[in-house]
């Protein structure tokens, strides 16, 4: 077993507060994770659950379905990897899931309620304009 030796605990320690920090992604990389969380693409989890000073996140990015693939510019070193990030953007892409979960809801209960038949088949009749002028 290899051991290892311990000299600087501060340097230890402040190793350790940089995850319980977190680390932001930069805007690029926050607006791509952020359109993956709205396809529902991002899983987001605690770092620590039990550590009530640990505020950071586990976010892991998943590959996006073929067809939204082709419309999305993404960084390939930010799919299919987990990141610790910090808690304020961990809160916002929490949120940005909700309402992707939210609006593609509502595009299938539009969709459900949606009557095709009428929009093809019925047109109405073209109002005469009115011969007594």
């Amino acid at each position: 077993m290899k051991n290892i030796k311990v000299t600087d605990v501060g340097q230890i320690r402040n190793e350790l507060n940089k995850y319980k920090k977190g680390k932001k992604l930069d805007i690029r990389q926050f607006n791509q994770a952020a359109r993956l969380a709205w396809l529902g693409k991002a899983v987001l989890m605690p770092l620590d659950p039990e550590d009530p000073d640990t505020r950071s996140y586990l976010i892991y990015l998943d590959h996006p379905e073929p067809f939204s693939a082709h419309f999305l510019n993404l960084d390939e070193d930010l799919i299919g990897h987990i990141f610790i990030l910090d808690a304020e953007q961990a809160q916002y892409l929490a949120e940005i899931v909700e309402q992707g979960v939210r609006d593609r809801a509502a595009l299938y209960q539009d969709l459900d309620r949606r009557e095709f038949y009428f929009d093809k088949f019925y047109r109405p009749e073209p109002e005469e304009p009115d011969q007594d002028r």
